[in-house]
């Protein structure tokens, strides 16, 4: 018998799901602050932050608003705001 309760079955399955559709707080970057030295997303959990044309993104389809970018961030660019239902 083979149980696969919570279990992940393979890899990069997450990104089949949006899982970001539950947070309360959602993180902003201040473009203007952000130095792009990149720990915000190397401490994203989910992979939610990344860069295009040398700017950092949130992809809030998979941000679980754990606020772990804007508590890690060292020059204070990311806020995390309440999020709009």
């Amino acid at each position: 018998m083979k149980i696969t309760i919570g279990a992940v079955t393979h890899g990069r399955s997450a990104l089949n799901y949006k899982t970001g559709n539950w947070r309360d707080q959602r993180p902003v970057i201040d473009t203007v602050a952000c130095r792009g030295c990149g720990i915000c997303r190397d401490v994203c959990p989910d992979n939610a932050v990344y860069v295009l044309q040398e700017v950092y993104h949130i992809n809030i389809d998979y941000c679980k608003g754990c606020g772990l970018c804007a508590h890690e961030c060292p020059a204070d660019a990311v806020a995390m705001v309440p999020e709009e239902k």
